[in-house]
């Protein structure tokens, strides 16, 4: 089985994320399956830490 996204060995980007994101939907009045919101939130999970990652800490 190959590893999740979320713990991939190279970060993806936010615009990858976000590609992939735009990606689940065929159509914006189409609901999104039970697989496809759980890949949703691995998503939303996985670009949160990517923006983290993009915030300077503080002095």
């Amino acid at each position: 089985m190959s590893p999740s996204p979320a713990v991939a060995a190279v970060p993806r980007s936010a615009a990858e994320l976000n590609a992939a994101i735009r990606a689940l939907w065929s159509h914006p009045q189409v609901p999104l399956t039970s697989a496809q919101r759980e890949e949703y939130a691995r998503l939303c999970a996985e670009l949160a830490a990517v923006q983290r990652r993009d915030v300077p800490t503080a002095v």
